[in-house]
Parts: structure tokens; sequence; C-alpha cells
């Protein structure tokens, strides 16, 4: 054994030996940093690495228990040589040798097999800890199954792109934990849920739409994973329908045109898995509008499922009220079903009165009507059995489709900042309506398209402007089929009627109308400019609003009183120009003059053949266009899930009528705006006066706010 002084000799060897080889690549170092030439050997890059960094001074120096002495080992000469004194020992740097940085490279991993000293071997990686999981221990099964089924058997349950993604990102998110069930039992939002769905016929859908799995028999994780993705396809389903409608409008007719308003997924499956009422929160998706809520109201009791008792009506003899004359009061039977009938027909007044009289006669009339009876107003076996069997009745489809037709109408009809004003006309029934604040402002008598080519389109639009004195250009369809086969036969005609006729430089032939009291379009115009090229104006023929059936334009809109529309609704836009009936007349002239509204007025053209009066009853319309029994038809010939990918039709034909040619050398104008009355209606309609000659246009005079 070596005593204290040899291995404290040995000790010093050693450390020398580590100085040494600190300042022997140290000065390596420092070369290559000067030189521009890179590194040949990946073993150079390892021994930088593997050379201790000296630190601070501070800590305190290694002793000789830091060290095993190598009994075996030998110092070389050239150490010994340079081994300092023991004074300048007491000088030199204190060192610490730190753990060596180990650079693994291909040619280390190869060549390099010995085993390195303890103090340079690298640690083994720690295991990573794994994250608590949120989902409750006894749903992670279901949740397991969840995750494996998003792994490509999704596909089932979710048959739209970007809904599967939103979905699967959805449970991704919340650990694949079931959405529906806590430990294979239904939660509160689950049952609010089904229970919307199975109602879903109170909305005017099909419940068999939606299908329910059967949770109930669900019970392995297989099983209620499998349910819990059936109940959220169905979910979706309802909400996208509720909103959007079970068909696509370009489904029904290419002249209709509404804003697109799809349900967000990943919205949707927020919204109700974190609303306190998720029942609640999916009837939310349907139409929010009075009129419609009125037409669901309606249903319920179409169908007998109203707040009171479900009336029916007895068998009995016929009743009929006898018409009476001047000098005889009518007679009114007496009969004890008659205060049932009036419940069950709406007639509020007197309803406890047993007589059949005038006004129950005329509620059954109507009724008859309405159910395609022979409309007599006698209560007869076959209107008594209509009566009592509402779900064969063709009123319920014709709520149902009403309803459908809401859900494509923008959920906001108005003008925030107006007050919510709107402008909202129906054709079937021939009236316009202007709102705000929830209530009637004003309403007036329309003329609206003829049935076929020229049907008024459905849309929703701004109006911009009004136009008083307007100038009428003849669309082409008009040009070229009824004005030109005229002028063929009489070269004069179109100067009778006031009408300008001028060739564009593209060959295009073009026809106006100059500002007047018999121009086709009266003396005012209102503008929301569309694709379909329609409008609302005045006209001169102001017998057709004392007709029933008003379904005489190309398209456009005729409005019985428009002096006083547009005073309502510039009213509306700018109330502090005082704009009156009066004002507006006074314009009337030979020259155009823009008003122009300082925020745009939204229209609505709708189709209502059913709808709810100011007094509470329903009111059913004549189907002028066969709208509702296109949309029965499609209705009922099945689902139409896949609503996003509908692509809408092109517009109507209101240009050239198919078949028509046009003269050699002339194409379409440009403007194709919507017509006014029919060629032969302006010229040879009965108790018209002749347009007066053409009248130079003076230049037009806008007015803005």
């Amino acid at each position: 054994m070596r005593d204290c002084s040899t291995n404290r000799a040995g000790f010093d060897r050693v450390l020398m030996a580590v100085a040494a080889t600190f300042l022997a690549v140290s000065a390596t170092s420092a070369l290559a940093a000067q030189s521009d030439t890179p590194r040949a050997s990946a073993a150079e890059l390892a021994i930088d690495a593997a050379v201790p960094r000296p630190e601070p001074a501070n800590v305190p120096p290694p002793s000789a228990g830091d060290f095993k002495t190598d009994t075996t080992a030998s110092v070389p000469d050239a150490v010994k040589a340079t081994e300092p004194s023991t004074a300048a020992k007491a000088v030199e740097p204190k060192i610490e040798a730190k753990p060596a940085e180990v650079v693994t490279t291909p040619a280390a991993t190869t060549n390099d097999t010995a085993t390195p000293p303890a103090a340079t071997a690298t640690a083994p990686a720690a295991e990573p800890v794994k994250a608590a999981s949120n989902v409750a221990p006894a749903d992670q099964p279901v949740a397991d199954k969840l995750r494996d089924m998003f792994g490509g058997k999704s596909m089932r349950y979710f048959d739209r792109k970007a809904e599967r993604a939103a979905v699967e990102k959805f449970y991704s998110t919340r650990e694949y934990a079931p959405l529906w069930t806590q430990a294979g039992q239904l939660t509160a939002s689950a049952k609010g849920v089904i229970a919307r769905l199975k109602d879903a016929a109170a909305e005017g859908l099909n419940a068999a739409d939606y299908p329910l799995p059967d949770f109930a028999a669900a019970t392995s994780p297989d099983q209620l994973a499998d349910a819990d993705l059936k109940l959220t396809d169905s979910m979706l389903d309802y909400a996208r329908q509720a909103q959007s409608g079970r068909m696509h409008w370009s489904q029904v007719s290419a002249d209709i045109q509404y804003p697109e308003h799809p349900t967000d997924t990943a919205e949707v499956l927020a919204n109700i898995s974190t609303a306190k009422d998720a029942s609640a929160a999916l009837d939310s998706y349907n139409p929010p509008h009075k009129l419609y809520k009125e037409l669901k109201a309606k249903l319920a009791e179409l169908r007998g499922l109203g707040d009171g008792p479900v009336v029916q009506i007895a068998d009995g003899p016929a009743l009929a009220f006898k018409a009476g004359t001047k000098k005889q009061p009518g007679v009114a039977v007496e009969d004890p079903r008659v205060p049932q009938l009036r419940a069950k027909l709406g007639i509020t007044e007197n309803a406890d009165d047993t007589h059949y009289d005038a006004k129950v006669a005329e509620a059954v009339r109507k009724f008859q009507e309405s159910a395609e009876l022979k409309p007599t107003g006698v209560l007869d076996e076959r209107t008594v059995k209509a009566i009592n069997s509402p779900k064969r009745d063709r009123q319920i489809d014709t709520v149902i489709v009403n309803m459908e037709r809401w859900r494509w109408l923008p959920r906001q009809l108005g003008a925030s900042n107006m007050g919510n004003a709107y402008v909202i006309l129906n054709i079937p029934d021939y009236t316009l309506k202007v709102m705000q604040n929830g209530a009637q402002v004003w309403t007036t008598r329309v003329v609206t398209g003829k049935p076929g080519q020229h049907a008024t389109p459905l849309l929703t639009e701004t109006m911009k402007y009004i136009t008083v004195n307007p100038t009428w250009n003849v669309p082409p369809s008009i040009v070229y089929g009824e004005y030109l086969p005229a002028l063929q036969q009489d070269p004069t005609v179109l100067q009778r009627m006031g009408l300008k006729l001028e060739r564009n430089s593209d060959g295009s032939i073009h026809i106006s109308q100059p500002p007047g009291e018999a121009n086709a379009l009266g003396r005012i115009r209102f503008n929301f400019p569309n694709k379909f090229l329609v409008y609302q104006h005045d006209t001169p023929d102001k017998n057709l609003f004392a007709k029933e059936d008003r379904a005489f334009s190309h398209g456009c809109m005729r409005v019985q009183y428009p002096d006083q529309y547009a005073a309502t609704l510039l009213g509306i836009a700018m109330p502090e120009k005082n704009y009156t009936p009066e004002k507006i007349r006074s314009m009337y002239g030979s020259g155009e003059i823009d008003l122009k509204f300082p925020t745009p007025i939204p229209v609505n053209i709708t189709y209502q053949t059913a709808f709810v009066d100011d007094a509470g009853k329903l009111q059913i319309r004549k189907d002028v266009y066969g709208r509702d029994a296109t949309m029965l038809s499609l209705l009922k010939g099945g689902r139409s899930k896949d609503l996003e990918n509908m692509v809408a039709h092109s517009q109507p034909g209101y240009a050239r009528p198919a078949g028509s040619t046009l003269p050699p050398g002339v194409s379409f104008a440009s403007d194709t705006s919507s017509s006014g009355p029919s060629f032969f209606e302006r010229l040879f309609g009965g108790g018209q006066r002749t347009p007066p000659a053409p009248i130079g246009r003076k230049p037009q005079r806008v007015i803005t706010r």
C-alpha cells in the first residue's frame, strides 16, 4: 500500500494531465475558429463537446476522494517533465470537472464500443408522465370505443365531410367522453333532445327523419358508443332542417332566392351541450317569426291538439241559413251543435248562440272552399266529416308547406337601426305591408306576375332608393317577343304609344318610354336591385286593383297607392325630411328624381298561402303558382339531407321567350329591367288613353341626404 505522500503525488499528476489536456484542446479550438474550413471529422466534434468548461473560481477544488487511483496506469514521461512545482500548484486555476455532454454520431455509434466513465455516462430518459384523464372511469370504456369509431367508422353516421370533421373535433376535445350518457344512464340534456325530436311534427317536420337510438337496450360500450353518435347525428339533422328547411328553395323553383343561413355544426354542438335546457336550445333553431308561431298553433288546432278539449261536431240533420229579403228577414235554424261549430271555426262572437245564422253559414262556406268542397254554406255530412277529420284535410298540408317556407327567410327581416323596419309582400294574398317595431305601419293592394314565365320571384333584397318620374327601359323579352312583331305589322305603333326605339353600338335594339303620366311604370319606381330585375312601381292601369285575383304583370309588382307608400318609406328612412304624399306628388314631372335612402330598407317577397289574420283566424289563399303542390311532392317523397350541396338553378326566363327569333343583325340589349304591362294590353286595353308623343328627357336630378 502506498503512503499518503505517494497518493498526493498521484493526484497532482492527474490534475496536471487534465490541465494540459484542457490547454491543448483549447488551442486546437482557437485555431479551428480562425479557419474557414469546416471540420472534416465527426470525431472532432465529439471531442469539442466532451471538453469540460471552466467555472468561476469560487467553487471548492476537487479533493483526492474525487478520484480513484489507478495502480496499473503509469504517468507518461512527458507529463512528468512538465509537472509544476508545489508553489506553482498553489496559484493555478481551480477547475471542476463537469459531466461531459455526449454527442452521438453515426460513426461514434458504430466504432465506439468502450463503456464511458461513470462521470460522463448519460442518465436514462425518464418515462413521460401520463396526463390525468377527465373522463369518468365508468365512461372510459365508451370513450375508448368512440375513439376507435372515429378512426374509420364515423362515415356511417355523418355523411357530410365538414360535419364529420367538426363532430370528431368536438368529441376529441372532450377526450371522446360520451355526450348523452353518464355511467350508462341518459343525461338531462339527452332526455330534452329526445323529447324535442319526438315532437318534431309540431314544427311541421317529420319525426321519422330523426331516428332515435334505443339507449335502454344499449348495455355494452360498443352499443352505448353507437347510440351516442346516432343521437348526435339526429340532433344535428333536426337543427339544420329546423333552421334552413327540409328542402332547399332551389328544388322548388328557379325564381326563388333567399340568403343562405345554414347551421354551424361546431356551434350547434357547443350550444346544445352547454345549455341548461337542451330542448329549448334545440327549439331555438326553428323560425322566431310571429307568423310562423301562429301557423304552428293553428297546425296543433287542426290536428286536434290545441290547449282546450278536442271539439267534435256530432252527426245530425243538414243545417242551412235561408237568406232574407228587404221585407223578410233571414231564417236561422237552431241546433245544439252550433256552439261547438262556432268554436271549431273560430267564431268568438256569441259563442254560446245555438242559431245557425249568416255568420256561421259564411264561416262554413269558407271552410268548404279551403277543404275543396262545394262552397254551399250548408253544414252537410261531408262538411262535418271534414271538420272532424282535420288530419286528412288539405289545410294541414298547406300550413306545413308555409311553415317550411318561413325557414327560408332571414331570421332578422328588418333593419335593426330603424326599429326593425321592413317591407313584406305576400304574392297569393296580393298585399304589401310596411312593418316597424313588430307592428304594421301601412298596407296596400298589389298586382303581381302572371303564373308561368312571368311569375313574381321570391326573394329578400334591400330597397336603396325611389325614382320619381322613371323612364321605362323595355326588357328584351318584351322587345323581341311583343314589340318587334307588332312593329312589323304597324310601323307607327311605337310612336303612337310614346316609345323610343334606338339601336345600340353592338347592334342590339333598345326601346324605352320617357317619364310621364302614361308611362308603364307610372310616376314612381321602388328600386331594390336583384338578379331577377324586378321592382315595385306605380301603374296607369288602376282598374286591376279592384279584382280579387291580381296576377297580371310581367313579374314586377304594381302598387295601388305609390305616393303613400313612398311617403311611408321616406318617413322611416329620413323622418327629418317630413315627406308627405302631397310632397311626393309635387315632384311629378318629366325628369327623373332619385330619392336615396341613407339606410336601405329590407324587402321580403313571400308566398304565404296560409297565414293567421289580425283576428286570429287561419286564412287560406289560392296556390296561384303551384308552389304548394311542388313542395308537398318533395316533402312526401323522402328526405333531402344534403342541403348544403344543393345548387341553385339559373334565373327564370325574363329575357327572350323560348323559341322566339331575333331580327337579322340585332342582339339583346344590356338593360333587362323588368317589364310593365303587356304590349297588347297597353295598345288595345279597354278604356286606356293613347299615350302622348315622346317627350324629351330632361337631365336627371338626384336628391341625396
